[in-house]
């Protein structure tokens, strides 16, 4: 070693940092890559596969990177004792061991490091190149290497493979909220609305059975006719005297035809409708949407255990709450919001609460009940009169009209000073 050239021994120890520094930065970018967005890039860029393919073999990856990296520091650290004692004698141990710390913590430990956390493509690309034939080349030290580790710990009890935690729904709405790149917002708002489809049942939402528009067969044909020229909707359901005993459902494009030719009648009204479909009312929004798509139908009608008839479900009932109203058609006419005072809005009772918080962008809870009149009886705790008011969440409410069946009608809000309330009232 005394024959070495200390210009030589001082290469050999830069040499030696910037291996040590492509170790480091290499395993922090490996361990810091979007494993999504890897797979996306593995279909087109070489450098991605690779990227890809070392990690597949987590404990293959790091056993070959910690080999490389300590061979190359502890190599460092006798290159610098050699040149420490060819420059300065015995005394220059001491201060070379204080100068590779100070260097190797800021040059190949903490400077790499964060480069390669803050771009981790840029360095973990480039690095599969080199790190894939050298796992290739050190492959029987790896595994050998690796044998005596697992061993190891299956000596001290620790099992090997452990399960991967998925992300609960909670934590991946607060992935998809804290994503900056999710641009424009309304994406990001559809994307957690798509993953609370699960919590809401389809009774959140649906049409209730009072306010169900059909076609009863028993009345005569000039009704039926008016009903049809007049609907706003373009399904409804048919049946006989009353809701339970549906016959089918009807799509009124098929019948207006006929109907222009006066060949529309009791008997070919019934020839055109579709066997009725029915969802229990327990049923999440999700599992809904499924069935809707697996069915190839827009409109079910909810029926309880009993199989009596609960309300009316439609696909668009179900995409309104991922991407929130779109369409211009009135399903729930008479259902309005009216600013009557500078913070006091005119509700019709029988809106449902998801429906009135997504227009208004308010914050009413739906736990408990689905619509607002049945938000004021749960905290009544009595039937709704005229006069009876109810605060709920900041929210002061005022029964103003109730109808012969004790639901309510009409109620006055006032909102919580300061709500940002959506200009959606009619």
């Amino acid at each position: 070693m005394d024959e070495i050239p200390i210009s030589w021994l001082i290469a050999t120890l830069v040499a030696l940092l910037l291996l040590s520094a492509f170790f480091s930065s290499a395993e922090t970018a490996l361990m810091a890559l979007n494993r999504v967005r890897l797979k996306h890039k593995a279909k087109s860029h070489r450098g991605a596969r690779l990227a890809q393919q070392l990690l597949q073999k987590p404990d293959r990856l790091i056993g070959l990177i910690l080999i490389g990296n300590n061979f190359v520091n502890i190599l460092a650290s006798a290159v610098t004792t050699v040149a420490a004692i060819r420059i300065a004698g015995e005394k220059g141990i001491a201060w070379g061991t204080i100068f590779l710390t100070i260097v190797v913590l800021i040059f190949a430990e903490v400077t790499p490091k964060t480069f390669a956390a803050l771009h981790p493509e840029k360095i973990a690309f480039r690095a599969a190149y080199v790190l894939t034939p050298l796992l290739k080349i050190m492959y029987p030290v790896v595994w050998f290497t690796n044998v005596l580790s697992n061993g190891l710990l299956r000596l001290l009890g620790v099992p090997k493979d452990i399960a991967e935690e998925a992300l609960s729904r909670e934590e991946l709405k607060t992935l998809v909220i804290e994503n900056d790149n999710i641009r424009p917002d309304l994406n990001q708002k559809m994307m957690i609305n798509v993953m609370d489809l699960d919590n809401i049942n389809i009774e959140d939402i649906m049409v209730p059975r009072s306010e169900i528009v059909g076609i009863d067969l028993n009345d005569d044909w000039d009704t039926i006719e008016k009903q049809l020229v007049s609907s706003y909707l373009t399904r409804l359901p048919v049946y006989e005297d009353d809701i339970n005993n549906v016959v089918g459902t009807l799509h009124i494009r098929t019948v207006l035809p006929l109907l222009a030719k006066g060949r529309l009648n009791h008997n070919t009204l019934r020839s055109v409708l579709r066997k009725p479909y029915f969802v229990p009312e327990g049923a999440d929004l999700a599992t809904q949407l499924k069935e809707f798509q697996k069915r190839e139908r827009r409109m079910g009608l909810v029926v309880d255990e009993y199989g009596d008839v609960q309300g009316l479900i439609t696909l668009d009932d179900i995409l309104e709450e991922i991407v929130g109203d779109f369409t211009s058609e009135p399903k729930n006419r008479g259902r309005h919001v009216t600013k009557v005072a500078e913070n006091a809005y005119m509700v019709d009772g029988r809106i449902p609460i998801r429906s009135l918080n997504r227009r208004m962008q308010w914050d009413l809870p739906f736990e408990e009940a689905s619509t607002i009149s049945g938000l004021i009886t749960e905290q009544l705790q009595d039937m709704p009169e005229p006069g009876s008011s109810v605060d709920v969440n900041g929210y002061h409410m005022t029964v103003k009209e109730v109808d012969e069946d004790k639901v309510v009608r009409k109620v006055i809000i006032n909102p919580p000073s300061g709500t940002e309330t959506a200009s959606n009232a009619a």
